[in-house]
């Protein structure tokens, strides 16, 4: 009698794990709805103080943009990692099996290489015009110095003769354009009105500078250093004034005056 092949029972606990799928129709609607809810979310909470510059709704929109870009994108990844902790997770009496041997997918590798990349350009695109835009030089600018040191702000404005006249706050008429050069006596600070939505370094022995058009909003807006500069970067705090064109002009007339008598005493 010859011998036959013969296929022998597979004797003890299987070597590898069985397929699980998830279903993609259930990921997607999930996803979807979270998607839809947290931009709107995203798009109602108050994110900002009140605008008080022209360039602050540009600033705003562009943060709108990419709360409605980031949101679906957090929600998609986080929702299959949760799914696949939940389909493919492991259960008792396999901790010694292998997962199933799978092949890598070229076209979804491509797919998601391809719309991230796509995202991501339009997204600093539109950034890139922005940022020009309200960087963009306007006439009938008005120059202003500001110096940071620990722990507060001083502005110079330009005098008569050419000298500066310095103030502990900041004053400004309205629907004018600012160009601010900021300096540092000592460590690096930040320079920052919320309410303007710019901001930049204060660096020792450099000079930066930092382009604002008020608008039409008076009232007084928070000076704050957005730079941990020492024990005292907590109070280092001014008041932006912003003020109608007719009492901003008395202001630094007054200051001028004063600048002028305390020179010829």
């Amino acid at each position: 009698m010859g011998l036959e092949e013969r296929t022998l029972p597979q004797s003890g606990p299987p070597t590898e794990r069985p397929h699980a799928r998830a279903d993609w129709k259930q990921m997607l609607g999930i996803g979807v709805v979270a998607s839809v809810l947290g931009v709107i979310a995203g798009l109602l909470i108050d994110w900002f103080p009140v605008a008080a510059s022209g360039q602050a709704k540009p600033i705003d929109t562009l943060w709108d943009v990419l709360i409605i870009a980031s949101v679906p994108v957090f929600v998609g990844v986080t929702v299959i990692v949760l799914f696949s902790a939940w389909k493919f997770r492991m259960r008792p009496g396999e901790e010694l099996l292998d997962g199933p041997p799978i092949h890598g997918n070229t076209r979804l590798e491509i797919v998601w290489t391809a719309i991230p990349a796509i995202i991501l350009v339009g997204l600093c695109t539109y950034a890139y015009v922005i940022l020009r835009d309200i960087e963009e030089a306007k006439a009938n600018t008005m120059d202003v110095r500001v110096v940071g040191e620990q722990f507060t702000w001083t502005f110079y404005y330009p005098g008569e003769d050419g000298e500066e006249i310095a103030s502990p706050e900041l004053y400004l008429p309205v629907d004018q354009a600012v160009y601010f050069t900021v300096q540092s006596k000592d460590v690096i600070h930040d320079f920052w009105v919320p309410a303007f939505r710019m901001k930049i370094d204060a660096v020792p022995g450099v000079n930066t500078h930092i382009r604002v058009s008020t608008n039409e909003r008076t009232g007084e807006f928070p000076v704050v250093c957005a730079e941990l500069c020492g024990l005292g970067h907590s109070v280092m705090r001014q008041t932006a004034h912003v003020l109608p064109r007719e009492d901003f002009d008395s202001w630094l007339a007054d200051q001028r005056a004063k600048a002028a008598e305390a020179e010829g005493e």
